[in-house]
């Protein structure tokens, strides 16, 4: 039995971490928002409120969803790599959309995931 993966579950991997990324930009919009000095309590109501933080954790549950339907016809030793993308694309995103720093030993990181990422899955 092979174990290669198809060009459909491949984007569908990348389309779960892309999504995965996606979210981790919602949770930090949302966080950019929340009064660092306000009590718990305000800060939680006030987080229950936030209409990205909503927005992630229903990405999220969308893409449980999504994950469980991969996972009835790809194996998960093959499927979780793919994880790793969210891993490689957030801190990308996070300079990008954050103007967060991107250090050369980050960036190199990136580059060490990805190749694991082929060596593993490819």
């Amino acid at each position: 039995m092979s174990y290669g993966l198809t060009l459909t579950q491949t984007s569908l991997l990348a389309a779960y971490a892309a999504g995965m990324a996606g979210g981790q930009l919602l949770f930090k919009t949302a966080a950019l928002q929340m009064p660092g000095d306000a009590p718990f309590a305000t800060r939680l109501i006030g987080l229950l409120q936030n209409g990205y933080f909503l927005a992630a954790v229903a990405l999220y549950a969308a893409l449980s969803v999504l994950w469980v339907w991969v996972l009835t016809f790809t194996p998960l030793s093959r499927a979780y790599p793919f994880v790793a993308i969210a891993f490689a694309l957030t801190p990308l995103l996070g300079g990008l959309v954050f103007a967060e720093p991107l250090s050369l030993r980050l960036l190199l990181g990136i580059a060490v995931i990805l190749g694991g990422l082929y060596l593993v899955a490819g």
